[in-house]
């Protein structure tokens, strides 16, 4: 297991859907939407995608109800595929996949059989080296058919934040509270320590946890993303402030 993986077990899980806002459904109707903009279309009957990363199922439920035949939502959290598979109930092309990310691919895929991958909502930054995320992007390659594309959602962390800025409330309700603090180590990695108040009556309990993160840069993504034999289409800021990339698989 990852440390990140661990990180999300301990902490973060139960708690992730509300992180993002609290409405799963909502959730997945803004990445359908998002989804649809890019052009992702199964182009026909049978169509597969992979949701790399899937958590509670945003882009799952998204890619399902575009009109995919089958989608495989891979993740490492027992407790987050439960939830998709709860929220999934009218959705039998989704099919939960509990696997490292890290070889999940060969082993759920045959090559050039996949439409679409998505790979979001910082997913690539949760891999433990830069290494990890060249092997897997040169596996999302094998796995795509020729036409098949992929979307890229991240947080980019090469700029560092200094000072105060380093605090960064990620949303807070009347009786929930995440903030998270970084601290960067190096040029590849920044350790981030989520602190999550939870009040029960009158009382407040504090839980906190730490995880590293990838600083993985536009520039070399898009670098890793050629070698492997994709070209980017887009490559831009996208929603909430995040990098957005798109590619396909080249001739």
């Amino acid at each position: 297991m990852t440390a990140a993986a661990d990180h999300y077990d301990r902490l973060l899980a139960q708690h992730y859907t509300w992180m993002l806002g609290g409405d799963l459904d909502a959730l997945a109707a803004e990445q359908a939407d998002l989804l649809r903009g890019l052009g992702v279309t199964p182009a026909g009957a049978g169509a597969t995608a992979v949701d790399l990363g899937c958590g509670p199922g945003n882009q799952s439920l998204a890619l399902a109800r575009l009109g995919f035949s089958r989608v495989l939502a891979v993740d490492t959290s027992e407790a987050l595929l439960g939830e998709l598979a709860a929220a999934a109930g009218d959705l039998p092309a989704i099919s939960p996949v509990r696997a490292d990310l890290r070889s999940a691919l060969p082993l759920i895929t045959r090559p050039g059989e996949v439409r679409t991958v998505v790979c979001m909502g910082d997913t690539l930054t949760h891999l433990p080296a830069k290494a990890d995320v060249t092997a897997l992007l040169a596996d999302v390659a094998t796995a795509l058919a020729g036409d098949g594309c992929l979307v890229v959602t991240y947080r980019d962390l090469t700029g560092p934040l200094t000072g105060t800025d380093r605090f960064i409330q990620v949303r807070g309700t009347a009786d929930k509270l995440l903030t998270c603090f970084l601290d960067y180590r190096d040029d590849d990695v920044v350790l981030v320590h989520d602190l999550l108040h939870t009040r029960t009556g009158e009382t407040w309990t504090q839980q906190v946890s730490s995880y590293p993160k990838l600083r993985l840069g536009a520039d070399w993504l898009a670098a890793q993303c050629a070698a492997a034999g994709l070209v980017v289409r887009r490559d831009e800021v996208g929603p909430r402030g995040m990098r957005l990339l798109t590619a396909v698989k080249g001739a």
